[in-house]
């Protein structure tokens, strides 16, 4: 407990730590959480009617899956990016994580309610607070560096991950009158993350 509250304590990138443990973390967590939504699917039942039953789950695994690895992608060119870390990032990175583990959660609360609205809107508030948990990594690690590094002039305002939150918030609220319009908010939001985004990768080419 000490080291982490130390570390976090000022020591910016000079005396920061390397970031390979917390990258070996995030990518054991991610590949449980995937896990773990496959195994909440199950198998339908004789005839197409039982395949058609099980469409809404299998699409619900579908988004999150992409969620998932949307976040997976966005991490690992952000880590990859990174120099050295601090213990705000350690603890801004857990934070995420835990959200990410709920995912199957919420996916099992949707398929027993048969997507009530309470369920819809859990799903938003889990996958709103992951985006939260991204949102104070990135800021963590520009944090932990020098005011004019290249990582902080990469992200910038960061609007599309701003845009995400507030959608996600509108969506959860929403989801409680019209489960259908969230769901839609939901997709769309990853679509608005399909966009390629270049920033990242930029910083590594130069």
């Amino acid at each position: 407990m000490s080291d982490s509250g130390s570390s976090g304590g000022g020591t910016g990138t000079r005396r920061g730590m390397p970031s390979a443990r917390m990258e070996a973390l995030t990518d054991g967590v991610v590949a449980i959480v995937i896990t773990v939504m496959v195994i909440e699917l199950r198998v339908p039942g004789d005839g197409w009617a039982g395949v058609a039953a099980s469409m809404p789950l299998l699409l619900v695994y579908a988004l999150s899956f992409v969620n998932v690895g949307l976040f997976w992608n966005n991490h690992h060119h952000l880590l990859q990016a990174t120099g050295r870390i601090d213990g705000r990032v350690l603890w801004a990175n857990l934070f995420h994580l835990f959200w990410l583990s709920l995912i199957p959660y919420t996916i099992r609360w949707l398929d027993e309610s048969g997507f009530a609205a309470l369920a819809v809107a859990a799903y938003g508030i889990v996958l709103g607070m992951a985006s939260i948990g991204y949102e104070l990594l990135v800021r963590a690690i520009i944090a932990s560096h020098p005011a004019n590094a290249a990582i902080a002039r990469a992200v910038g305002r960061d609007i599309k991950g701003r845009v995400s939150v507030a959608s996600y918030a509108v969506a959860a609220a929403l989801a409680l009158v019209h489960p259908g319009i969230a769901l839609a908010i939901y997709l769309s939001i990853i679509l608005l993350w399909f966009v390629p985004d270049r920033r990242m990768e930029r910083i590594l080419r130069d």
